[in-house]
């Protein structure tokens, strides 16, 4: 009896992780996608920054750190402040990320209403906004508030933004 290609796949025993793999990255792709669609509109280069934060988030969601780290700046200069530490270079901030992904949830939801762009030149913005991080176990993550500033950097009026630095605090609230 013949078995269609379907049946072989899912009868491979990597089959159950690439299914796994694929809903992760369609998840990813869908909330970008909405994220993108339900983002304020912002003025100047504004809209363009969070485009290129947007591609950071999912890019972070799905667990791409060869993703996030092509959107970061190349020059050794680029910083990341985190947990009150100053990271430099984005071989050294990968490595840092890369220990928070050990988690068996880790999710970031930006809160794009409350994003605020400063358009410095054709070329620099900065980007301001809350996030809520969700971290830990699957059976019960954390949900940190945060907030997150990004400076965007790029060489040409036409070239999309990288991120030059990232300052990440946790958010008080109250």
């Amino acid at each position: 009896m013949l078995q269609s290609s379907a049946t072989i796949a899912c009868s491979r025993p990597d089959a159950d992780a690439e299914r796994r793999t694929f809903l992760v990255q369609a998840l990813a792709a869908s909330g970008a996608y909405a994220m993108l669609r339900t983002r304020p509109a912002l003025a100047g280069g504004g809209g363009e920054l969070v485009d290129t934060y947007l591609r950071f988030v999912t890019a972070q969601n799905a667990g791409d750190l060869a993703a996030v780290r092509a959107l970061f700046t190349e020059t050794p200069r680029f910083l990341w402040v985190s947990d009150g530490q100053s990271i430099w270079g984005r071989d050294a901030a990968i490595d840092r990320m890369s220990l928070f992904r050990q988690s068996e949830v880790w999710r970031v939801t930006p809160d794009l209403d409350a994003a605020v762009t400063v358009t410095l030149d054709e070329r620099t913005a900065y980007l301001h906004l809350p996030l809520v991080l969700a971290i830990g176990p699957k059976a019960g993550p954390d949900h940190l508030p945060f907030l997150v500033s990004l400076l965007g950097h790029r060489e040409r009026a036409s070239d999309p933004f990288a991120i030059a630095a990232l300052f990440t605090t946790t958010r008080k609230m109250g």
